[in-house]
């Protein structure tokens, strides 16, 4: 008897939670697929796994030459594939539906910090003073990990009738781990809000 008072306030705190969960799309930089809940009214968490963009051409090429395989290389060009971007953020969201004077729904603007991650496989085509006209490229493969804090700024509106918020939102990543390093990154995208 004593556990039955604890299960109910576990299952209705647990109910009221989940009809706060948001799955949806994010299309921009980096884009993949979000998943936010709240903490509370003000406060909520966010997940996102997906791709994000490379670098500039002139990024790698910086990297190749502060880091050549043999000390006589030369950069020719390289190719990037396999990006992948994952991230975790702490999100504040204030409504400004009355200040903009909106009847239906609710428009909300929000600020956050996160940390990501990224990494990307890098094939870099170079060659050697010493080497003959008919010999082949040379080719080292290595991989690309940027990490590092994010601070973003974004608007969401949700939808009176429909369990759908729309949201946009921009923001920097400063890369801390391999170099340091500024990217501006932005994204617009739709979220399915679970139970409303």
């Amino acid at each position: 008897m004593k556990y039955i008072l604890p299960l109910l306030l576990m299952l209705v705190s647990y109910s009221t939670f989940g009809q706060q969960h948001q799955l949806g799309l994010r299309l921009g930089d980096p884009y993949g697929v979000t998943y936010k809940t709240p903490i509370n009214d003000k406060f909520s968490l966010e997940g996102i796994l997906g791709r994000g963009s490379q670098n500039s051409g002139q990024y790698y090429r910086r990297t190749f030459e502060n880091n050549r395989p043999v000390s006589s290389a030369r950069y020719y060009a390289h190719q990037v594939s396999g990006a992948f971007s994952l991230q975790a953020r702490g999100i504040y969201e204030e409504a400004f539906t009355e200040d903009f004077n909106i009847s239906e729904g609710e428009l909300t603007v929000y600020a956050g910090l996160g940390l990501q991650f990224r990494s990307v496989s890098i094939d870099y085509y170079y060659s050697t003073p010493n080497a003959s006209e008919d010999a082949p490229e040379l080719v080292e493969s290595r991989s690309n990990i940027d990490f590092g804090p994010e601070v973003f700024v974004g608007s969401s509106y949700y939808f009176e009738d429909l369990p759908i918020a729309l949201f946009v939102e921009f923001g920097f990543l400063t890369e801390i781990v391999d170099r340091l390093h500024l990217k501006g990154q932005g994204a617009i995208g739709a979220r399915y809000l679970f139970g409303k």
